[in-house]
């Protein structure tokens, strides 16, 4: 699953904000959401995937949920204070983060929103709308403030002061219903229940991150090895492809706890197929779209970014079976293992394929989304694979 696909601007607002800001400083916007999504990954610890499967599992015992709840929150917010100080560290350290300090410390307020936000509960116990309606309302939050607030280039620190603000708010009132409606207590647990969570989670973790290397880390790298201007031109049309990748996620959630209680994989598989067959559709149609949807976005027709786009669009191919048969099927199914060993392979190759265009002077927005192609195949590739070897697909 995308955890970054919900993260801080949605499409809508997009087009407002990249003519408002010009791509140098939208790219220096894109640059420190991209670095604090590290820490985002770290805070999460893979909770949004087991945190969702032992709620799943529990549903029916008050007390159990009530345990995982607390303890989940209590690591969550224990992960915040350890980020934090890690994040000051580099940015005090490090010239290329001290001169914009500021924007770094402001946007980290998203991972704090993000970690009150117990989205992996709600997935768990199946109440799907109350995600929709707080994601909703945070960002109609953010993009209202935004539009008013944001008229310059020198506004930009407003743009992660209106997000971070928005899900923190939201993830406030999130807490406060579940504590309400479900009668949890808040309680501190001992420490060997909440070691017990915390390498259970462990194994997400590992896979969260590495997803986090071969996604987040582009633009990242991109800011380090050439400009904000080229991180600009890259984000639009990664923007454009999470968008495409999130059409998808609402599928994944509520897959991901339905398929982990019920095991139906026959219903799995119609699904899965229909989905492809869309996929396909969809993705001829925007690669010829690509030109007039980059236009849309920044007000020209800006090549590095059309470009750039129609790799992502031969990547989605790859990417939407490869999402659909991970979280929700495979490790649903009790073979996390490939699905989580598949994203560290994947970031290994990702890792050593930066490394040498760093190396040789090669990295540019292009070199980089070919790379994700390959990354990304090599993750399909082990999934299935895994299917292969238990015989999955042929279950009726």
């Amino acid at each position: 699953m995308l955890q970054g696909a919900n993260f801080i601007i949605p499409l809508i607002i997009l087009p407002y904000l990249v003519r408002t800001l010009g791509a140098e400083t939208f790219g220096l916007v894109m640059f420190a959401q991209a670095f604090i999504l590290f820490f985002n990954v770290i805070v999460d610890f893979g909770f949004s995937l087991s945190g969702v499967r032992e709620v799943s599992i529990n549903r029916g015992d008050h007390q159990k949920l009530e345990e995982i709840f607390n303890a989940i929150m209590t690591i969550k917010l224990l992960l915040i204070v350890v980020s934090f100080i890690i994040m000051v560290g580099i940015v005090v350290t490090f010239e290329r983060f001290t001169n914009d300090y500021i924007l770094y410390f402001i946007t980290f307020g998203w991972v704090i929103g993000q970690a009150l936000f117990p989205i992996w509960f709600f997935q768990g116990i199946e109440k799907m709308k109350y995600i929709t309606i707080f994601k909703v309302i945070a960002q109609l939050l953010s993009l209202v403030a935004i539009v008013v607030f944001v008229n310059n280039p020198n506004d930009y620190l407003l743009v992660p002061l209106f997000n971070s603000l928005g899900f923190i708010a939201v993830g406030v009132i999130s807490i406060i219903i579940i504590l309400k409606e479900f009668k949890f207590k808040l309680f501190i647990l001992k420490l060997n229940v909440l070691n017990n969570y915390f390498k259970e989670s462990s194994h997400f973790f590992l896979s969260r991150a590495a997803v986090s290397i071969y996604t987040s880390s582009n633009a990242f790298v991109l800011g380090l090895f050439t400009n904000n201007t080229m991180v600009g031109y890259y984000s639009i049309a990664e923007k454009l492809y999470i968008a495409l990748q999130a059409l998808y996620m609402p599928i994944v959630n509520v897959l991901y706890p339905y398929i982990s209680k019920e095991r139906n994989i026959k219903l799995f598989k119609k699904i899965f197929k229909l989905a492809i067959i869309f996929n396909f559709v969809l993705v001829f149609g925007l690669y010829f779209m690509a030109p007039y949807l980059v236009e849309l976005i920044s007000g020209n027709q800006i090549i590095e970014s059309i470009e750039v786009f129609r790799i992502f669009i031969l990547v989605a191919i790859i990417v939407v079976p490869s999402i659909l048969i991970g979280y929700p099927f495979l490790a649903a199914l009790g073979y996390k293992n490939y699905a989580n060993y598949s994203v560290v392979a994947g970031s290994i190759f990702h890792i050593l394929g930066l490394t040498l265009l760093a190396l040789t002077g090669y990295i540019n927005i292009y070199t980089i989304a070919v790379t994700l192609f390959f990354t990304e195949l090599i993750v399909l590739t082990i999934r299935v694979f895994g299917i292969k070897k238990y015989k999955l697909w042929s279950v009726s």
